[in-house]
């Protein structure tokens, strides 16, 4: 029996897999500690607190929800033994992240902001003449926006969207109509800034800001003429938020989701969050009104919501208090000429932020004005709201080109958007497509059919992340224009499979999910453990944003007891326990964490000095794997593929500055510089060897 088998054997579950909530969580400790680091620039403190709050959100919003979800399907409202453990752990480790957040915000990032004259100004703080301004300010732009509503039988606890600003206002003495109606409660209509900033000449040579919530604390007791204001309290209430289509059952996928985006505002409540303030019987009547257990409700010492102050960070210029400027380079190969006559010389690969996105941009924009292309076919998951690559797509159907979009509508807090460009783009004549009934389009692919001498030749581009106008400013990504015939001829293949539904060829380079893409992973894991089995020299390292699927963490502790040095850079969520004996003491596992977002999918296996290297959309996740279309793509020219490790692995390995490591507990620890060791930043040295004015291919 090997190794592996009777380690993994002798333990149960828990004891071979981190739990994946908890290591989420312990993500946004990682992000927490970019806004302790003092070194750091006091805006970009700022902007990881707000990072933090944006992450919390979301855990509440889907994962939390999922959890609460599964147990109502399960029947019964009591929870399972292993999902109460966790969620009493998970709302142990999130009421501490929350308590740090305000902790660091309020006795570090804003003291700090004084000093470099920056105000955060509360009532106290106001003086004569800004409370003056602020109680005009209220009259003319607050107050005739806002309608507070008095409950009664005749006006019920309203509805209030998910993540807003409210108010809950306890009064004394009679109403209007001689009745002791006690509470009120008052919504921040989202048509109001939340940050407002002050006349300068207020301000007294500093820049000076209020939050719409100290604007209306001020001056709610003039909205309630003739009564006290007992108590009152900001509130703010987190609603699941993962949309649900029976998607086999609908005939019409994008309608029906259009209908379920507004009732996303309003599903059931999971958590929430007031002032530290606030009476607790004012708390518990909003518990019950939500149906939200105790152990959900957070009392803050500051905003409710502190993702807002996002906006502060972004409204001052001061380059002392922000990360360097940065300018993405450029490849020579782009430089100048022909973009096609390029692509077809030689593979480009792209590497993002580091390096330019508008060569992407670019090759769709080149196709849409070239009389010589007569297709363009492109997967479409997130690509916001305002999109030069989706206005070029338009451009090239107006213009005669046959466009086909394969637009991914159920992709979490961007379907409206796609939904809106896959409208316009009907209108203007081209094929949308919404990919495949059960599984989300994930993929990031494009084709390009060109006429040239007579016959039809494919240009490809092949990438990690989305073609997101601002996500590519900050994620850290891969792409790759290629002419290869192989190549390309696969992509079409892939396009085929997904508007015809049939079943896809058998392909040589890409692997696909959900039908080879895992089954290929575990193949290349296993035959690195092949070749250390048989005293041959063994290596796997990957990176990715999440390892969670229980296949694929298997046969990389099988392949760790067989002597294959593995190294994984798994930012996020990990499932496998590193360096334990006789399970995973051949493995190590970093999480980066700095200025960028680390969103590249790389997988690299030694084989036997061939350095097979993939790039990929997919994660190492269940849901990615087996519920999503997902492509990974080789690097086949070699000077690329040297690129890849030496650009997208490497300095991650090296990594002293901004490198977690995992222990087998759960645990991270921050590697720092040792003995005589230099500290080394790979985002940094990325950006010095890669940005503006030129980089090379080579």
């Amino acid at each position: 029996m090997r190794k592996f088998e009777s380690a993994a054997q002798s333990r149960e579950p828990s004891a071979i897999y981190l739990n994946r909530e908890l290591s989420q969580l312990a993500f946004n400790r990682r992000v927490l500690a970019q806004a302790e680091d003092r070194t750091l620039p006091l805006l970009e403190r700022l902007r990881f607190l707000c990072i933090v709050g944006s992450n919390l959100d979301e855990f509440f919003e889907v994962r939390l929800a999922s959890m609460l979800v599964h147990n109502k399907m399960g029947g019964g409202a009591v929870p399972t033994p292993s999902l109460a453990n966790t969620l009493e752990r998970t709302s142990a480790e999130c009421h501490a992240i929350v308590e740090r957040q305000y902790e660091l915000l309020n006795n570090e990032i804003l003291p700090a902001l004084r000093t470099h004259h920056i105000n955060l100004l509360r009532h106290e703080d106001r003086n004569k003449a800004q409370r003056a301004w602020v109680k005009h300010y209220f009259e003319h732009a607050v107050r005739p926006i806002l309608t507070p509503i008095g409950l009664d039988p005749s006006h019920p606890f309203p509805q209030v969207v998910n993540k807003s600003l409210n108010f809950i206002v306890e009064l004394s003495g009679k109403d209007a109509f001689g009745r002791g109606t006690g509470i009120a409660i008052l919504k921040a209509p989202r048509v109001l800034p939340r940050l407002i900033r002050l006349p300068e000449e207020l301000s007294e040579g500093c820049i000076s800001f209020c939050l719409l919530s100290s604007v209306i604390h001020a001056h709610i007791a003039d909205l309630f003429t003739g009564r006290n204001v007992v108590s009152y309290s900001q509130f703010r209430v987190t609603r699941n938020s993962d949309l649900w289509v029976d998607e086999e059952d609908v005939r019409n996928l994008r309608q029906a989701l259009q209908s379920e985006l507004h009732s996303r505002q309003f599903g059931f409540a999971v958590r929430l969050e007031v002032a530290r303030n606030c009476p607790s019987h004012l708390a518990n009547f909003l518990l019950e009104q939500f149906s939200i257990d105790e152990s959900r409700l957070y009392a803050v010492d500051g905003p409710v919501n502190m993702v807002r102050l996002v906006e502060l960070a972004n409204s001052i210029t001061d380059p002392a208090l922000h990360f360097p400027a940065f300018s993405p380079g450029m490849p020579r190969s782009l430089s100048t000429g022909d973009l096609f006559e390029a692509i077809g010389k030689r593979d480009v690969l792209l590497h993002h932020p580091f390096q330019s996105f508008e060569p992407v941009i670019e090759f769709i924009r080149a196709a849409a004005m070239d009389p010589d292309v007569v297709a363009i076919k492109q997967t479409i998951y997130r690509t916001g709201m305002n999109s030069d690559l989706m206005e070029a797509l338009v451009t090239a159907s107006l213009r005669g080109k046959e466009v086909t979009v394969i637009v991914e509508l159920m992709a979490r807090f961007d379907e409206e958007a796609n939904i809106n460009w896959a409208e316009r783009l009907e209108r203007v004549g081209a094929q949308v497509v919404y990919g495949v009934v059960g599984l989300k389009t994930h993929a990031k692919l494009a084709l390009v059919l060109r006429r040239e001498g007579g016959e039809l030749k494919r240009y490809a581009h092949l990438g990690t992340g989305n073609y997101h106008p601002t996500t590519t400013k900050f994620y850290t990504d891969f792409g790759l224009l290629t002419a290869h015939p192989e190549l390309a001829a696969e992509v079409n293949e892939v396009f085929i499979h997904l508007t015809s539904l049939t079943k896809p060829k058998t392909l040589r380079h890409l692997w696909l999910a959900p039908f080879t893409l895992r089954k290929e992973i575990i193949k290349a894991i296993a035959a690195e453990a092949a070749l250390a089995r048989q005293g041959q020299p063994a290596k796997i390292i990957a990176k990715m944003n999440a390892l969670v699927d229980e296949g694929v963490i298997q046969a990389l502790y099988d392949a760790s007891a067989a002597g294959v040095k593995i190294d994984l850079i798994v930012r996020g969520a990990c499932g496998l326990r590193p360096g334990i004996p006789d399970l995973s003491e051949n493995i190590r596992v970093l999480s980066v964490v700095g200025r960028f977002l680390e969103h590249s999918r790389i997988y690299y296996f030694r084989n036997n000095l061939k350095h097979r290297v993939y790039l990929a959309s997919a994660d190492w996740m269940n849901r990615n794997l087996f519920r999503r279309v997902e492509v990974a793509f080789p690097v086949l020219d070699r000077t690329l593929k040297r690129r890849v490790i030496n650009e997208g692995l490497l300095p991650y390995l090296k990594d002293n500055v901004n490198a977690w490591e995992l222990h087998g507990d759960g645990t991270y620890s921050r590697r720092e510089p040792r003995g005589k060791q230099k500290a080394f930043c790979a985002q940094q040295h990325l950006s010095a060897s890669l940005g503006a004015p030129v980089s090379s291919d080579h």
